[in-house]
């Protein structure tokens, strides 16, 4: 039977069993419950759809850990969406990413404009040659990926396209509703809309599991 995942049936079920949860794993599905309501709300601005899918995402996967400073934000959403994807009993994220949405993430990996090291030859950081390279390293690590339904291998790729849209976008990177950004815009929030639900689906679905603490918990 499909699972019903949206804002009104999530919060059904978070409001029945949030009082036996740890204090930090209730407050951040109620915080990425809170912005998937609002992204909701927002069907057809993508621009708008993006950033508070991404903001639900977030409050879902940030936690709070001692040498904040030492760990890169992009290594911890993978290694969250790493601990999802071995906790996903129903393999929601696999039919996502091998039923729904493999010609959207095709698209995303082959999109130069969404990868970090080419931004980086932009600002005269890279070499054009070098640039190239390893995009043609990641595009033909994805594809292989993509070949032999490694569905872990693909989240990374497609999250680390990902987090560079997001980067565009939420540091003013990023023109509203412009016309040279529409498709990863769109295909983003996307992906985004259908897996933020799932990610909080399963969080509450496993939730004793150690999540981590909670980054600015709620104080007197």
């Amino acid at each position: 039977m499909k699972l019903a995942l949206d804002h009104a049936s999530l919060k059904a079920h978070q409001r029945a069993h949030r009082a036996d949860w740890p204090q930090p794993l209730a407050l951040r599905v109620h915080r990425a419950l809170s912005w998937l309501y609002r992204a909701e709300q927002e069907p057809e601005d993508h621009d708008a759809r993006f950033i508070f899918l991404w903001l639900a995402f977030n409050a879902a996967y940030a936690q709070e850990f001692p040498n904040r400073r030492e760990f890169s934000e992009t290594r911890l959403l993978l290694q969250f969406l790493s601990r999802l994807i071995d906790a996903d009993r129903d393999n929601l994220l696999y039919e996502l990413v091998w039923t729904r949405y493999p010609s959207s993430i095709r698209l995303l990996i082959d999109n130069r404009y969404v990868y970090q090291p080419y931004w980086d030859y932009v600002n005269g950081y890279l070499t054009e040659a070098e640039w190239q390279e390893r995009f043609d390293r990641s595009r033909a690590s994805a594809r292989r990926a993509l070949g032999e339904g490694r569905t872990k291998k693909l989240f990374a790729a497609t999250f680390e396209r990902l987090y560079v849209l997001r980067n565009q976008v939420l540091h003013g990177g990023a023109t509203w509703n412009s016309r040279i950004n529409r498709d990863q815009i769109r295909d983003g929030a996307n992906i985004l809309g259908d897996v933020v639900p799932i990610v909080i689906h399963l969080m509450m679905e496993h939730a004793y599991s150690v999540w981590g603490e909670a980054c600015y918990p709620v104080v007197d």
